[in-house]
């Protein structure tokens, strides 16, 4: 094998590494993310993406109030816009609201600086317009990370949420079958990643909190991780 050809494998090999590593926002790749408390202590974290929905973020803050249990929801900017009672109603029950982008566009990652910038400062500032208070949480669309969005995240001084558990609740799968996904992973100081714009969200979330009581986890506020 020449040289030449050993040469155009690695780069492949390199790019192909790369690409994976863009969208796990756990490998750390490209900026720090935190997807986990190390603790023994039975805690876990509940996030959710994608919302406010008018028709399941209530549904979803109801099962929350009548658990007792705290979680943060990463708002999309322009459904934020479109239902700010819902986010107000998030903040009122105790719960931490972050920035999920304003337009959580597929192109997001392949955005240049100055346009994710101004798109994240939009989200931003229409979730301050409404809570009154600037989030400094942020999770990438999708979770994906490149260089853009690491410099993005730095200039705009945000801490970074990912997640150690991944439902794929999007998937539109049966409320019991993404339950049984999460708990097979499941372990202390985990971060879990869920949707409060699908369906099956408020009897996904009865199952889970039914067993995190069970099992003894406390489900707990994002400060806690941060803090950490």
């Amino acid at each position: 094998m020449t040289t030449g050809i050993i040469l155009l494998l690695t780069v492949a090999l390199l790019g192909v590494c790369l690409f994976r590593a863009s969208y796990d926002i756990r490998r750390g790749v490209y900026l720090k993310a935190l997807c986990k408390k190390e603790t023994v202590e039975r805690v876990v974290f509940l996030t959710f993406d994608d919302g406010p929905d008018e028709r399941y973020t209530p549904l979803t803050l109801d099962v929350l109030k009548r658990y007792r249990a705290t979680a943060t929801f990463f708002c999309i900017g322009k459904r934020a816009e479109e239902h700010p009672a819902l986010v107000r109603r998030i903040v009122s029950g105790g719960h931490t609201v972050g920035n999920h982008s304003y337009s959580h566009s597929n192109a997001f990652p392949l955005f240049s600086l100055k346009k994710m910038l101004a798109d994240m400062k939009r989200s931003e500032e229409c979730l301050e317009r409404i809570t009154g208070e600037r989030t400094g949480l942020f999770r990438p669309p999708f979770g994906v990370t490149n260089p853009v969005v690491a410099k993005a995240v730095r200039l705009s001084g945000y801490t970074v949420i990912g997640w150690s558990v991944r439902s794929l609740d999007t998937r539109g799968e049966a409320p019991g079958k993404i339950f049984r996904r999460i708990v097979k992973q499941l372990s202390p100081g985990d971060v879990i990643l869920l949707h409060d714009r699908m369906p099956g969200c408020p009897e996904l979330l009865v199952l889970l909190l039914d067993y995190l009581d069970e099992q003894g986890y406390k489900v707990t506020g994002i400060d806690k991780l941060v803090q950490s």
